[in-house]
């Protein structure tokens, strides 16, 4: 018997299950929406390139009255990653697809499409917290960190990005299950764990999402401005635990060593990973109860799965800075 993508339903049910399957995912993703993305290539190997732009340099010399200069070159540079399989699924029976009241292949695929969409951002997250540029809150190390952000060392942040002459962001991937790009007002951006939220509001010149008037979020996370900088905060951007110094009235694991909470800011092309959205990405997988075949002779059990390839890159170390801080522990 012929097999399609997406396990023994029809096609029409099969993309309509993706449909809602990427639906559920689609309110988790944020760091997969702001970097450059690069659609997953079908039958190209497990190799994938992205692309960016080498700067031109300042042209001072001056023109010579009918000498036409050099003509330069406009340079593109590869970088790039392997791409990786992820996926999980979960099995049904028959016993409880006949008596259960709740409906389990739905409850499935939306079970599937959340894991998928935090798997997604968790992966993203590892990736950019391996970046070479860091600023702390207090000391000069990591273990050194027990401070919560202050204004200053977000200024030093975004005063390094524009020496690099990183560009603000001006695009994010659209917030629905269509794999697309939509415009933004060009900032930096900054994201972080939720924690940090009231330590936030409380720097100065802090300008909340309910106060933007005519100026739209980015995406339903972000919860406010400083200066030119967006902050978006999600609970996936897990701290590092007890990685800092003496914990005094900062969050703790252990009530020893502060957490340390990474901020990542960043501007344009400064990551890149491949969307979770679109025809060519994650696939959800589903197997009726009552189809015997060998192992399942009776047709006893199902299974809604779901996989995707996933792959994450810093395109440009200058371009995204890391932030190290504590945050207040308001008990």
């Amino acid at each position: 018997m012929a097999t399609t993508t997406y396990g023994d339903v029809s096609p029409r049910v099969g993309i309509y299950a993706k449909a809602q399957f990427l639906k559920h995912a689609e309110p988790i993703l944020v760091l997969t929406k702001l970097g450059q993305t690069e659609p997953v290539p079908k039958n190209k190997g497990q190799n994938i390139k992205f692309r960016r732009a080498v700067p031109f340099a300042p042209a001072t010399t001056p023109l010579t009255e009918g000498v036409r200069p050099e003509s330069q070159k406009i340079v593109f540079e590869d970088v790039e990653t392997n791409l990786q399989q992820f996926g999980a699924w979960s099995e049904i029976t028959d016993v409880i697809q006949d008596t259960h009241e709740d409906p389990v292949l739905q409850k499935g695929m939306m079970l599937s499409g959340e894991q998928a969409g935090e798997t997604a951002e968790i992966l993203l997250w590892g990736v950019l917290q391996g970046g070479t540029s860091v600023v702390y809150a207090n000391g000069t190390a990591r273990d050194e960190v027990n401070t919560k952000l202050g204004l200053p060392k977000l200024r030093q942040a975004v005063r390094t990005l524009s020496t690099n002459r990183a560009k603000k962001k001006t695009s994010i991937v659209k917030s629905s299950v269509e794999y697309g790009t939509q415009s933004i007002e060009a900032a930096y951006i900054a994201v972080c764990h939720t924690d940090l939220e009231p330590d936030i509001r409380d720097l100065a010149g802090f300008t909340s999402v309910a106060d933007y008037g005519s100026r739209k979020p980015i995406v339903a996370e972000e919860f406010g401005s400083v200066e030119n900088v967006r902050f978006i905060t999600t609970p996936l951007l897990e701290p590092i635990a007890d990685a800092g110094g003496a914990a005094t009235g900062v969050m703790s694991t252990t009530g020893t060593s502060a957490d340390v909470y990474p901020i990542i800011v960043f501007g344009s092309d400064a990551y890149a990973n491949c969307p979770l959205k679109g025809k060519d990405s994650a696939d959800i997988l589903v197997r009726n109860p009552g189809k015997p075949e060998k192992g399942d002779e009776l047709g006893q059990t199902g299974s809604v799965g779901w996989k995707m390839w996933f792959a994450g890159i810093r395109l440009n170390e200058a371009w995204m800075i890391r932030i190290e801080a504590a945050a207040s522990d308001l008990l």
